[in-house]
């Protein structure tokens, strides 16, 4: 008799143990892994400042939360626009709206400034929200900046978004309505939306800084646009044509696949057409 109790008590703390142990893996599966984003570093740049200055002399009804998280945001999406031809009006509105100008809850618990979901190939730390859906996922990074990065390279490398880079750079009401197209968004408004907001605020207006005052230090990741001629220094970007292949472009920089793949974060050998690519 005593021996059955033993056997029973025996049993059920192994049960436990391994029901725990399952609960510890799957709340550090779920958890995801902190991948190593570089630090963001500040884009000396007075030209955000100068615009909404403008804008509030103009128009005092505007409203101020926006008019800080474009003075905040605007010269990162400058940089992305410069770097892989998506209008900074429309990641600058699409920040504005996703995120509730940097305050919804969403983006305050994640930093994710784009609602981008975790999808089946994001291995970093992960929150979950009521969306479309109640608890989906979505990424949480360390720094807002680097979800400004995820939400090029979102556009960039995948084929549904890629008639979009025959816009014009200027053509954001073509790029609004075409996302939703995409199906970046559910909502029949979406376009709209972010047309408002660009015109209110006329962020079209940074789509029209060239590609002459913009300069990369890739060794500190710095990013500079030079409104009033800041030292210049011209990074090794190769923009991806038709027909080229991770492979082909390893070997005309005289660099590894492996390499290329690391220093741009690319998770695949996927890449497209007018994607710009560091070399070294």
């Amino acid at each position: 008799m005593k021996l059955r109790v033993v056997l029973f008590c025996v049993s059920l703390l192994i049960l436990s143990s391994c029901g725990s142990s399952k609960k510890a893996s799957r709340t550090k599966r779920d958890a995801g892994v902190v991948l190593n984003e570089p630090k963001p570093v500040k884009i000396p740049t007075s030209s955000e400042v100068e615009r909404t200055t403008n804008l509030i002399t103009k128009n005092s009804n505007l409203n101020k939360q926006t008019l800080d998280y474009i003075r905040e945001y605007a010269a990162v999406s400058v940089k992305e626009m410069h770097l892989h031809r998506i209008p900074a009006s429309i990641t600058l509105a699409q920040g504005i709206l996703e995120s509730g100008r940097g305050r919804s809850e969403l983006a305050l618990k994640s930093n994710n400034h784009f609602g981008i979901k975790c999808h089946s190939e994001w291995q970093g730390q992960r929150v979950y929200h009521d969306d479309d859906h109640k608890g989906e996922c979505f990424r949480k990074y360390q720094y807002v900046e680097s979800s400004y990065d995820d939400h090029s390279a979102f556009l960039t490398q995948r084929r549904r978004y890629a008639f979009l880079f025959d816009y014009h750079s200027d053509d954001y009401k073509g790029w609004a309505k075409g996302l939703r197209r995409a199906g970046y968004a559910t909502d029949r408004q979406y376009p709209n939306k972010l047309i408002k907001i660009i015109e209110d605020y006329r962020l079209h207006e940074f789509d029209k800084i060239k590609s002459n005052g913009f300069n990369v230090d890739r060794k500190n990741t710095k990013v500079v646009i030079e409104d009033k001629g800041l030292q210049k220094t011209i990074s090794k970007y190769y923009e991806v044509k038709k027909g080229d292949t991770l492979y082909s472009i390893s070997r005309k920089f005289k660099i590894s696949v492996e390499v290329l793949k690391e220093i741009n974060g690319l998770k695949d050998n996927t890449i497209s057409i007018g994607q710009h690519l560091l070399t070294r």
